[in-house]
């Protein structure tokens, strides 16, 4: 009788551990950027068909598109001189860079995860910025959570004015 109440008191506190872990883990529909944009707007990011990758001295980036922008380049956007439509979205993902040791010859792999970056076309709603609503969230590793960064589309419109002539579009689609 004393093991069964002692398996039992074991499961009821692992429960409790699960359940506090579960309750621990972050809701990402409430994260949001000061204009509003919510991480859950882009929901299955993670899928995103991949636009082109970047790199910068301390950093390695996926740009990934929704299928409306991946249809959109496949169209000839830019050179084709129509706008981005509505309902198109990117993701930036940005990690930690570092060399890939088993690799035969030198090159950078990502490491931790540092931001994920996003864009959503809706001219209605975003109307002040081009048409475009903008997010950043950087990633803390060590709680597993994204915080908003930024202004939100104030900021992101700030710097994507020097490519109005692409629709406020930096990343280039490039031959497959």
């Amino acid at each position: 009788m004393k093991y069964r109440h002692m398996t039992a008191s074991v499961i009821v506190a692992a429960s409790a551990f699960v359940v506090s872990l579960t309750l621990a883990a972050q809701d990402r529909a409430s994260v949001k950027v000061p204009n509003g944009l919510a991480l859950s707007e882009f929901q299955g990011y993670d899928a995103w068909q991949t636009i082109a990758p970047s790199q910068t001295e301390d950093g390695l980036k996926a740009i990934l598109g929704n299928s409306v922008m991946i249809d959109t380049y496949k169209a000839g956007f830019p050179a084709n001189g129509k706008p981005v439509p509505d309902g198109a979205m990117m993701a930036k993902l940005e990690w930690s860079k570092k060399s890939d040791a088993d690799s035969p010859y030198a090159v950078n792999v990502p490491d931790a995860l540092k931001s994920a970056s996003f864009m959503i076309k809706d001219a209605k709603r975003f109307g002040d910025s081009g048409g475009w609503g903008y997010a950043q969230f950087t990633y803390d590793t060590a709680s597993d959570t994204f915080k908003p960064t930024g202004t939100g589309s104030g900021c992101g419109y700030t710097c994507h004015t020097r490519v109005k002539a692409r629709d406020f579009v930096f990343t280039h689609y490039p031959k497959r």
